[in-house]
């Protein structure tokens, strides 16, 4: 018990001058956040006033690439199939947030940008939604972030622009939804559709599933409101939605509710579910789903082609250690049927060139490997005839492997390095202690694929896909991408790289310095060998962190470039590879020690299914379609999946002799991420 006896005005006075000094120290930082450059209401109207100053329309020709972006709109020209056009997006340096409000129109057969500057433009904007109808790109919502991220403005206008002449126009209508971003609208014959979305207040986030549309006739808003008992998708943003003739589909999403523990904390929600609208009755209906639907995942990408609707990319959370949360970014392809509702993978087809050029490749190997070690041809032959991957005759089909697998799955590390703004892949081979020791370099052909990523921007025109910027993290980073990448549809052979990512730009945000001792005295203990973590994740970031993580580049990436690792790092780089890779699914990876006749025995009707969707074959030719898969699978994993074998046991290991030591380490707090 305290004293019972106390001088008067003593316990007062003190309350009054810890309660000023807490203001005092609340304005200051105040001060600091509704700083010049920080007040979206100036910002804005600063923006307004400089757009009033223009008085025509301006093109630049030939302009370089845009900037690095993600949740930017991109559509193909309804006039023009072969050209793109990209407005908007923003980008976070870790420092400030870049907003954008720049309009670029993309000629794909000259690979021309040209910069388009108009009066009256919509201010900037980011997870906006956009459409284009006839000569018409319309665009509505979104929203403006603050350049430290402490204050959101989210918009309910909506926008036309005349894509003849590059004029703005803004359509004031009444009955338009309420401001919004993370929306998704699709174009629905001569109506525009908008469903969904959330809106930060800062105290709170609150998502929608108000489904609106905008008649181009018309020029008038209506709101479909749900009837009593009727079937209705939950609150969401971040969704998928696309059209195929006279049914709307909606897939997936995140949300957030509170959950009901005593801290009323928030907890996020990835959603998987697929629902079907009539635009004739406005009636939702869940669709079951079937085939090999890809696993939950939020921010990935879709779009339609013909028949079937693609999916591209996402991010998965899990758990590492303790509450820690690893973000796994995929950059996996799926197919939906949009007659059959029916998923399946959407996997490359091998092309003979490939096959030419992997065949060769082994050849030189087999050659080089042989004359520096002084192995003789037989010796080679026999240490090949003993490999647990030896050669194999497929059962019924009698399909020859090529005759070096183990030549192909020799193990190899690449590093990956940014020069000039390129990503390239640089290969310096050095050896294991495995049955061939010997020094090598891969001449294996490089496999050209987009890297895991969110919030980018997913086209199809004539027949061709592309897919531009988005984001991915390393470590705590965020990684703002300006790359392109096209696919065609029609052959699914490669993808190609229109434009490299250019390297990757971080900047460390500073402490506040008006902090008292107490909270900077917890920050060091939390904190506690941050600072060689830091000069670490510089190296990794000037090491290209950014980069797409190749079948080489994974085992040096798990490695840390050549760095030593703490246990928990290395588990977790084996992790990000797992997910970068694919390998998390069991239908297309090899379990070790797997031969590729036991692996295809295993996934045969994964590959042809997967199969199915190029040839429409039946039969052995289906068959032989579907081992062609699985084999091209088998040899791309083969040498990535030895390296993590070793790997793993090597942190095993490490974590065995350490156990009393990490036991006692604190454990990291967990990442809140909104997407």
């Amino acid at each position: 018990m305290g004293k019972k006896t106390k001088k008067p005005g003593k316990g007062k006075e003190k309350t009054e001058r810890k309660t000023a000094k807490a203001d005092e120290k609340r304005a200051r930082r105040e001060s600091k956040k509704v700083s010049v450059e920080d007040d979206i209401d100036a910002i804005l109207l600063s923006i307004q006033k400089e757009e009033a100053k223009k008085k025509e329309v301006h093109v630049e020709e030939n302009v370089p690439a845009p900037s690095r972006r993600s949740n930017c709109s991109l559509n193909i020209n309804p006039l023009k199939e072969t050209e793109l056009i990209l407005y908007g997006g923003e980008y976070y340096n870790g420092n400030k947030t870049f907003v954008y409000g720049d309009l670029y129109r993309h000629d794909v057969e000259k690979q021309e940008w040209k910069l388009i500057s108009s009066p009256n433009s919509p201010p900037p904007r980011s997870a906006h939604q956009a459409v284009a109808w006839k000569n018409y790109l319309y665009i509505f919502g979104g929203e403006f972030t603050s350049p430290n991220q402490e204050r959101f403005h989210h918009y309910k206008d909506f926008w036309m622009l005349d894509l003849k002449t590059n004029q703005w126009e803004q359509l004031n209508y009444k009955g338009c939804p309420s401001p919004r971003s993370g929306h998704r609208m699709v174009l629905y014959k001569h109506k525009i559709i908008v469903f969904g979305g959330f809106y930060d207040t800062l105290r709170e986030v609150r998502y929608y599933n108000d489904l609106h549309l905008f008649d181009l006739d018309q020029f008038k808003w209506q709101e479909i409101k749900p009837s009593p008992g009727c079937m209705w998708p939950s609150a969401r943003s971040g969704f998928q939605f696309f059209v195929h003739q006279d049914e709307i589909f909606l897939y997936g999403g995140y949300s957030k509710e509170v959950a009901s523990d005593k801290n009323n904390s928030e907890k996020g929600i990835v959603h998987s579910d697929l629902w079907s609208l009539d635009p004739r009755t406005w009636e939702w209906n869940k669709v079951k789903k079937s085939g090999m639907p890809p696993g939950p995942r939020a921010g990935f990408s879709m779009c339609v082609h013909k028949k079937r609707a693609l999916l591209f990319g996402g991010v998965v959370d899990m758990e590492v250690e303790g509450d820690v949360l690893m973000s796994l970014f995929l950059n996996e392809l799926y197919g939906f049927q949009l007659d059959t509702h029916r998923w399946y993978p959407l996997e490359l087809r091998k092309g003979k060139s490939t096959k030419d050029k992997l065949k060769k490749s082994s050849e030189v190997k087999s050659n080089s490997v042989a004359l520096d070690d002084k192995i003789s041809p037989i010796e080679l032959e026999k240490c090949t005839a003993n490999d647990k991957y030896e050669n194999l005759e497929y059962d019924e089909d009698t399909v020859d492997m090529e005759s070096n697998i183990d030549e192909i799955s020799l193990h190899m590390e690449r590093n990956v390095a940014v020069d000039d703004e390129r990503l390239a892949a640089r290969s310096n081979g050095k050896p294991h202690e495995s049955s061939l020791k010997s020094q090598q370099n891969s001449d294996l052909p490089e496999i050209v694929k987009p890297c895991g990523r969110i919030n980018s921007c997913m086209v199809v025109g004539r027949d061709t896909l592309y897919i531009y910027g988005g984001m991915m993290e390393v470590k705590d980073r965020e990684i703002t991408l300006d790359d392109l990448y096209s696919l065609n549809l029609s052959k699914l052979d490669e993808w190609k790289c229109i434009i490299p990512a250019s390297e990757s730009e971080w900047i460390e945000a500073s402490e506040d310095d008006d902090d008292d001792e107490d909270d900077s005295e917890d920050e060091e203990c939390d904190s506690g060998g941050d600072s060689d973590e830091s000069d670490d994740d510089d190296n990794e970031a000037r090491n290209g962190g950014a980069g797409s993580i190749e079948m080489g580049d994974a085992v040096a990436i798990i490695r840390g470039q050549g760095k030593n690792l703490r246990r928990k790092e290395k588990r977790a780089r084996i992790e990000q590879i797992r997910a970068s890779l694919g390998l998390s699914d069991s239908q297309r990876t090899p379990v070790p020690g797997e031969s590729l006749r036991d692996f295809y025995k295993r996934t045969n009707l994964y590959w042809q299914m997967a199969a199915h969707e190029h040839t429409q074959h039946t039969g052995k030719e289906l068959r032989k379609d579907g081992f062609d898969l699985a084999e091209a699978r088998y040899k791309e994993l083969k040498p990535i999946l030895d390296e993590l074998a070793i790997l793993e046991v090597e942190q095993k290991a490490e974590e065995a002799e350490g156990a009393e030591t990490s036991s006692s380490r604190k454990k990291g707090n967990k990442k809140n991420k909104h997407l």
